[in-house]
C-alpha cells in the first residue's frame, strides 16, 4: 500500500469527512499542543535516563487495537520525518487508507510546507477524553489480556 501526502489544510478538510487525525509526537509534545480532535499515538517514547528517543514498541498494537485496517487516517508530527515514519510503517502493516501530514503541527523544514499552527487551524492542549495516548493504550493492553 502506498502512502497519500496531504497538506494541513487537506488534512483539516478530511477531519471533516471522518478521518482521524493520528499524531505521532511524544506525549509531553502532544500535551502541549496539537490539531484539534487528534489522538495521540508516539512513534518514539523520550527515555527518561539517557533523554534518548526510543521507539514505541506498543506503536502497532495500540493503533491495531484502536483502528481497523481500514480507517481512514492522518498522521501527523511536528515538521514530517515521524509522521512519514509512522504513515509507511501501518501502510506496510495493511493499513489501506493512510496519508502523512507534511507540515504537520510546527511547520515543514521549508515556507512552502506551513505546519498547523502556521495556517491558523484549530488547536487544542491537554488530554481529550478518549484521545489520550494513555486512554488508547488501556484499550490495546484490555485486547491482549495485559495492561495495568
Amino acid at each position: 500500500m502506498s502512502v497519500k501526502h496531504v497538506t494541513v489544510t487537506e488534512a483539516h478538510q478530511k477531519q471533516a469527512e471522518g478521518y482521524t487525525y493520528v499524531d505521532v509526537r511524544s506525549v509531553p509534545e502532544f500535551q502541549a499542543g496539537h490539531p484539534a480532535g487528534a489522538v495521540n499515538v508516539p512513534l518514539l517514547h523520550r527515555d527518561a535516563r539517557t533523554g534518548q528517543m526510543l521507539p514505541n514498541q506498543d506503536f502497532l498494537g495500540v493503533m491495531s487495537a484502536n483502528f481497523a485496517p481500514d480507517a481512514k487516517l492522518l498522521v501527523g508530527c511536528q515538521v514530517g520525518g515521524r509522521s512519514a515514519q509512522a504513515a509507511q510503517l501501518l501502510a506496510a502493516t495493511g493499513y489501506r487508507e493512510v496519508s502523512n501530514v507534511l507540515g504537520g503541527y510546527g511547520g515543514g523544514r521549508s515556507p512552502a510546507e506551513p505546519g498547523w499552527i502556521q495556517a491558523g487551524l484549530p488547536t487544542e492542549s491537554g488530554d481529550a477524553p478518549g484521545r489520550s495516548y494513555e486512554e488508547l493504550r488501556r484499550v490495546a493492553a484490555g485486547r491482549t489480556g495485559g495492561g495495568q
